[in-house]
């Protein structure tokens, strides 16, 4: 037997949901190295944060006993973050200041964190893992148009490439955007629409893919089968700031430290992984053939207990709680944009920020139709502060690549 292999699963999370992703895989996650030729030893990190959904940390203890038999359950409570903040002060490693950019709460600080955490523990490997996502694919059946659903050795298969890569990511299915599902042009005026999407738009979301998938499967994205099957690996090219990643199915190298950047975003903002992208520096990544779910609207948590649906529905903007996912994952998206801007096209910034502002001072009415209020008439409002603060977020954004440079030398 080789030596062991240690293995880590993050979560950065604020919903309790994350132990039911535990307890109803935890079988999977051991089973998928039965037969395997190298002793890997599985440690789950959850770093929680009481917070997003105002919970109290007792629904972060659901986990059930038996998974603490095969994998190691870690807890990153505020004391520790806190505990460690002061060590690294105290030791005048970093200043106050930069504890505070780099450690915490939030998509970024969140993932920082636990970076911190698994290297402290000589973690091999950390794959990020998401809270509503299931290591398993859907398929649509061409004739029934029925779903066939197919579980995925998501850790198995990232360990396979990871090794000889500093980075591997793998691909989703199910919902992946949290806009929910609208009639075009009978809900709303597509024209219009199309220029909101355009405004709130970043490396991943663009106006032909979610237009695509609201015509072809009602917004939802299904499994390629020979993908699912684990079929299909390449390695991404290197493309500098066009060679993006997503923060999970993430997985990270940490034997080639010195080849993962830190991430960023914002206050209030998303984009850390987009941030997270553009520092990558002759950074080996490999696309994975393996799938995760994604339940972005939280409405198929049973698929975690092996309860498969045979159809997947559409997700309109008039059920329960969507306004609201998609009005943060909105106000998420826009505070980001001008710094993405800002950085990636620096020569056209003022010139695209202004068409940006545009696009959504004309689009942001027609979205509000769709609801019972003007909540989205705050966009605009953080489009323009986040503008007024880019640089502020710039020099952000270098400084924590600085601290996290400092870190990986301790």
């Amino acid at each position: 037997m080789e030596d062991m292999i240690k293995f880590g699963i993050g979560f950065v999370t604020g919903r309790p949901n994350v132990c039911k992703i535990i307890n109803g895989t935890y079988e999977r996650l051991i089973n998928q190295f039965k037969d395997y030729d190298k002793n890997v030893e599985l440690t789950i990190f959850i770093l929680f944060d009481l917070g997003y959904q105002y919970t109290t940390r007792v629904d972060f203890y659901g986990i059930i006993p038996n998974v603490y038999k095969d994998i190691k359950v870690r807890y990153i409570t505020p004391e520790d973050i806190e505990e460690e903040k002061k060590k690294l002060i105290g030791k005048e490693i970093l200043s106050k200041q930069d504890t505070e950019l780099f450690f915490g709460h939030g998509h970024a600080k969140g993932r920082n964190t636990l970076m911190y955490y698994a290297k402290k523990y000589k973690m091999d490997y950390l794959l990020f893992w998401d809270d509503d996502e299931y290591p398993v694919a859907c398929i649509k059946n061409k004739e029934t148009k029925e779903v066939i659903w197919k579980e995925q050795d998501n850790i198995a298969r990232h360990l396979k490439y990871i090794e000889n890569s500093d980075i591997t990511i793998g691909y989703h299915c199910g919902y992946i955007s949290p806009i929910p599902y609208v009639e075009l042009n009978e809900e709303i005026d597509e024209k219009l629409f199309k220029q909101y999407i355009e405004a709130i738009s970043n490396e991943v979301v663009s106006w032909d893919s979610i237009r695509e998938k609201f015509v072809k499967d009602n917004g939802i994205t299904y499994a390629d089968h020979d993908i699912a099957d684990g079929k299909g690996a390449y390695i991404q090219k290197n493309e500098g700031k066009g060679n993006y990643v997503v923060g999970s199915t993430l997985c990270l190298n940490l034997k080639n430290i010195d080849k993962i950047p830190a991430f960023y975003n914002p206050e209030g903002a998303r984009g850390e992984d987009a941030f997270f992208s553009i520092g990558f520096t002759d950074t080996k990544i490999i696309k994975v053939p393996v799938y995760h779910f994604h339940d972005g609207f939280l409405k198929y948590t049973g698929i975690i207990r092996r309860n498969y649906p045979k159809t997947l529905r559409k997700i309109k903007a008039t059920d329960e709680e969507v306004e609201q996912r998609f009005l943060k994952a909105s106000r998420g998206w826009i505070r980001y944009k001008p710094l993405l801007l800002y950085i990636t096209d620096n020569e056209n910034y003022k010139e695209k920020i202004k068409i940006n502002h545009e696009k959504l001072k004309k689009s942001i009415p027609e979205v509000n139709k769709l609801f019972h209020d003007n909540a989205f008439d705050i966009l605009l409002e953080d489009f323009e502060q986040c503008e007024k603060n880019v640089q502020k977020h710039y020099n952000e954004f270098v400084r924590v690549n600085e601290i996290w440079d400092k870190l990986k030398r301790m």
